[in-house]
């Protein structure tokens, strides 16, 4: 493997309330750390030279890589953005374009992520103990001392840790990833969307296009809601700047120790900052900081 040095990491304030409680390049994509995604990416037979510098908020594709590699005039590596994501100290060529690598800026960039993650893993395996009645549509990964209960239909790229409880009766759709210890219970609905290790989805909830923490606990009827009456693409506040999202379908990103109470309704686009709690019947139409 050739030298490759990781530069400072800069506070991922896009990615917040996410980062509010992690470093980025530790954050588990596809239950796998974006640091740990990195140094895959960048294993090869590379040819002797400098030193190359890699961005730690970098989703590198090892096809980009190669490309960036074998352009040794190239002074980066650049995405769709123009933002870099490796640099060749002393090349004064012009930069590589990237195809599918790209930095990531804000939190919904991580469900893109999470989808280049399970769309390349090849290591699938059940190491769980699943009911008969267990449906799969698609590619399943599941991690030691899991139950899957009965009724449980999966359709898609979906990833489940080790020590969870899934089920009854629940229906997960890809690109998903659930962490260790978590519990997805009676008539929950996941879609393309991040749990982290320890978090409950519990009853009667619906889950799209999200990220959640780690150790959330939704009440039962939780609902967070993904797509626009209009159809088009949702913004979101970062830095007190409105964020065109560009996408069509996206939900809430949810901080560390978030408790839901029942019924909660959770807008499109919002973001519930690290222990907060709502009540009841709440409807989250704001940021929760």
């Amino acid at each position: 493997m050739r030298p490759f040095r990781f530069l400072p990491a800069t506070p991922a304030v896009g990615c917040q309330p996410l980062t509010a409680t992690r470093a980025l390049e530790a954050f588990r994509i596809g239950n796998i750390p974006l640091a740990e995604h990195q140094r895959l990416a960048l294993v090869g037979d590379w040819p002797k030279g400098a030193v190359i510098e890699v961005y730690p908020h970098a989703w590198l594709e090892p096809a980009d890589v190669a490309a960036f590699m074998a352009a040794p005039q190239a002074a980066a590596l650049v995405d769709v953005h123009g933002s870099e994501l490796m640099l060749r100290p002393g090349a004064t060529g012009p930069a590589c374009r990237a195809s599918g690598s790209f930095l990531i800026r804000f939190a919904w960039d991580l469900l893109v992520a999470n989808e280049r993650a399970l769309k390349a893993r090849t290591d699938w395996r059940n190491q769980g103990d699943c009911h008969a009645s267990l449906y799969v549509d698609g590619r399943l990964s599941v991690g030691l001392g899991t139950r899957i209960l009965p009724g449980v239909v999966i359709e898609g790229d979906v990833v489940i840790g080790a020590g969870c409880k899934v089920g009854p009766n629940c229906y997960i759709r890809g690109a998903t990833s659930v962490g260790d210890g978590c519990h997805v219970g009676q008539a929950v609905e996941l879609k393309n969307s991040l749990l982290l290790d320890k978090t409950n989805v519990g009853h009667l909830a619906y889950v799209g296009d999200s990220v959640l923490g780690e150790k959330v606990n939704f009440g039962a009827g939780t609902i967070i809601s993904n797509l626009r009456h209009d159809g088009k693409a949702h913004r979101t506040m970062v830095e007190g700047e409105l964020i065109d999202t560009g996408r069509r379908k996206f939900g809430a990103i949810i901080g560390d120790g978030v408790h839901t109470g029942i019924h909660t309704a959770i807008y499109p686009g919002r973001k519930i900052w690290p222990g907060q709690t709502t009540r009841p019947a709440a409807v989250v139409d704001r940021d929760l900081v």
